[in-house]
């Protein structure tokens, strides 16, 4: 019952991701607030990058990093950086529909070679919490880097206060 949910969801969320990341324009993807942070053009492309990541996590009871290798492409071009959201979103979408209820109570741990980087914990948790919640947090930034660029924000719950 809650991979209906979560597959739901999922697919609910990716519309809004999307929305978001082709709100981004070409000029501002130098844009970062702090010395610290990343531009936004590596937000971005970090936000297409953990759709990617649910392959790993789904569909692996250890996912190493290090043994794994994704072509990013330049975060300085937005186009590349749907490009690769899009091809995640299709990965991700493959590895959610492969997953069971069953799964979902099983360990997983990711590692960087020997270094364990999270878990072990259950699928599920992982599924909620460093993957579905890892984007949302991660798109809230975002949107905070394009209100500071002047830029609209698109509704994703309803209407943005650009759009009302």
């Amino acid at each position: 019952m809650i991979l209906k949910y979560l597959t739901a969801e999922f697919e609910q969320e990716v519309n809004s991701t999307r929305r978001l990341l082709q709100a981004i324009p070409q000029k501002d993807l130098a844009y970062k607030p702090s010395a610290i942070s990343w531009t936004m053009g590596e937000l971005a492309q970090h936000i297409a990058t953990i759709y990617y990541w649910y392959v790993g996590a789904l569909t692996q009871d250890v996912y190493d990093l290090a043994a794994d290798s994704l072509e990013r492409g330049d975060p300085a071009d937005i186009a590349a950086t749907i490009e690769l959201f899009e091809s995640n979103v299709a990965k991700a979408r493959t590895a959610l529909a492969s997953l069971t209820e069953q799964k979902l109570q099983e360990n997983w741990t990711m590692k960087a070679g020997e270094q364990v980087v999270l878990g072990p914990m259950e699928r599920g948790i992982v599924a909620r919490g460093f993957l579905f919640n890892h984007i949302y947090h991660h798109r809230g930034e975002l949107i905070v880097y394009l209100r500071a660029t002047g830029n609209k924000v698109p509704g994703m719950y309803g209407p943005t206060y650009e759009e009302s």
